[in-house]
C-alpha cells in the first residue's frame, strides 16, 4: 500500500510557476509508475503527467507540454510537477497517483490505485 500526500499548491498570477511535491510513504514507492491528474470545477479529472519507476520516461499532456515537467527523487519517496507559464486555465486541483500495473493505460484515471487527497492550484488573470 502507498499513501500519497500532495502539497506546494496555491494562488499564482499568470506567467507565474509553481512546484507541487507528493510524498509517499509505504513499502515498494519506487516500483510504482507515478501521475499527476487535475479536476477542475465541473470538469472530469484529467491526465496531465506520468513518470516511470526509474524516471527515465516521462510523458505530459499536450496542454502542459513544454510549461510542466513531471520528476521525482525514489530517496525521497517524492514526486514533483514543475509547473511554469501558468495559465488561469490551469486552475484545478491537483493530485498524485500511483499506477496500479504498467500494463494499464496510464493517460487513464481508472488505471491508477492510489491517490493523495489533492492540492488546489488557482491561477489569476
Amino acid at each position: 500500500q502507498v499513501h500519497l500526500v500532495e502539497s506546494g499548491g496555491g494562488l499564482v498570477q499568470a506567467g507565474g510557476s509553481l512546484r507541487l511535491s507528493c510524498a509517499a510513504s509505504g513499502r515498494t514507492f519506487t516500483s510504482y509508475t507515478m501521475g499527476w491528474f487535475r479536476q477542475a470545477p465541473g470538469k472530469e479529472r484529467e491526465f496531465v503527467a506520468v513518470i516511470s519507476w526509474s524516471g527515465g520516461i516521462t510523458f505530459h499532456a499536450d496542454s502542459v507540454k513544454g510549461r510542466f515537467t513531471i520528476s521525482r527523487d525514489n530517496a525521497k519517496n517524492t514526486v514533483y510537477l514543475q509547473m511554469s507559464s501558468l495559465k488561469s486555465e490551469d486552475t484545478a486541483v491537483y493530485y498524485c497517483a500511483a499506477l496500479g500495473d504498467d500494463s494499464d493505460p496510464p493517460r487513464r484515471k481508472f488505471s491508477y490505485h492510489y491517490w493523495g487527497q489533492g492540492t488546489q492550484v488557482t491561477v489569476s488573470s
